[in-house]
């Protein structure tokens, strides 16, 4: 194993984990966004848009985010006639595959408010709507940051699966390295190490948040 290779490739490989966590921040943000309406959805009272909302989720859990990247990137620039741009397609299939899985976990959250929170709220005069936003979400947010932390660890590993359509985050870096200098082993040990350097820290940021909110339910 050559330590002075991996030293020298560590700043090509750093270029692309910054793509990597672009990436993977923007469609965790964009994903939580569309998860707490497509929760709000499911728990809807309409018949209608609780299924749409379900069919939502099934579709994007029950098939590989590896085929929805080529679906969106290859298929529907065909069906609908636009020219694809990498990045976009790689961000709008990494949102809306995480959106199913965080409107999953909202709807856990939410769900696991007692009941009657939401009755003495309506009691106090507020609508359905004041009630969920100042008493039952800000509550299920709390319950939730463990499962959205697992979720952004998984979606930034998952993001590797982009490479397939050509975007140079941390994975495609790799690849290129290993074409013009066939020492695979060094290349990937090091993305392998550079992945669990990123993973620990969202880890540990998860952590930080979840005792912050602990202090601060008991002070």
């Amino acid at each position: 194993m050559k330590w002075g290779f991996m030293i020298e490739i560590l700043p090509i490989l750093f270029e692309g984990a910054k793509m990597t966590v672009g990436l993977t921040v923007i469609s965790i943000t964009i994903g939580s966004i569309i998860g707490l309406f497509v929760s709000l959805a499911r728990l809807s009272k309409f018949k209608l848009l609780s299924k749409l909302a379900g069919a939502y989720v099934d579709f994007f859990r029950g098939t590989p985010l590896l085929v929805q990247i080529m679906l969106i990137h290859y298929g529907l620039p065909q069906l609908l006639g636009y020219t694809p741009v990498k990045l976009v397609s790689g961000i709008v299939a990494l949102s809306i595959n995480s959106g199913a899985y965080v409107a999953e976990i909202f709807r856990a959250g939410i769900q696991s408010i007692d009941r009657g929170q939401m009755e003495a709220a309506r009691s106090l005069g507020m609508t359905y709507g004041q009630a969920m936003r100042y008493v039952i979400l800000p509550q299920a947010f709390k319950v939730c940051i463990p499962p959205l932390g697992n979720e952004f660890i998984a979606l930034l590993k998952d993001s590797s699966l982009v490479m397939v359509i050509g975007l140079h985050e941390l994975m495609t870096k790799g690849k290129l390295i290993v074409g013009r200098r066939p020492r695979p082993f060094e290349v990937y040990i090091t993305i392998a190490f550079i992945y669990l350097l990123m993973t620990m820290s969202i880890s540990y940021l998860v952590s930080w948040a979840e005792r912050r909110l602990r202090t601060g339910d008991q002070s």
